[in-house]
């Protein structure tokens, strides 16, 4: 006989019986009941300013800020965290007037890019058409 088969295991449960789980102290899932230490009103304050913000808007926002930083990986050749310090503020590029003024600005931001920007810059700036500022949060009646 083999060593598997001569050891003892432990009982199998019946069908009627249940298995329950203990989670450490202070950790749980949600509505798996409270868990002191909560109370930080800095936490509350999040959940209430990101509600008053259009959704489908910062979705939006969080897309196109998505393929930027993978349009700028392939323009510089490296990845997110080796790649030079460019700031691209939408709201700032939001509130000028004409596309050559944003075209202008952008070209501005990719001055150190070896790689041609035109149809990046191209293609930002039709993405951005149609989108409006998000620095002011909107305030929804309840």
């Amino acid at each position: 006989m083999s060593a598997a088969s001569t050891e003892t295991s432990a009982p199998l449960p019946t069908a009627g019986s249940r298995v329950f789980f203990q989670a450490a102290p202070g950790v749980g899932c949600v509505g798996s009941g409270p868990i002191t230490g909560t109370d930080d009103p800095v936490q509350k304050k999040q959940g209430k300013v990101t509600v008053k913000y259009d959704r489908k808007e910062l979705r939006k926002r969080l897309v196109l800020e998505e393929w930027i930083i993978e349009q700028l990986s392939e323009l510089y050749d490296c990845e997110e965290e080796e790649m030079p310090e460019v700031e691209i503020d939408i709201d700032d590029l939001l509130e000028v007037n004409s596309d050559d003024e944003r075209a202008s600005k952008l070209q501005e931001s990719l001055i150190d890019c070896y790689k041609p920007t035109e149809d990046f810059v191209r293609e930002l700036l039709g993405r951005i058409r149609g989108m409006r500022k998000l620095s002011a949060p909107t305030k929804k009646g309840l």
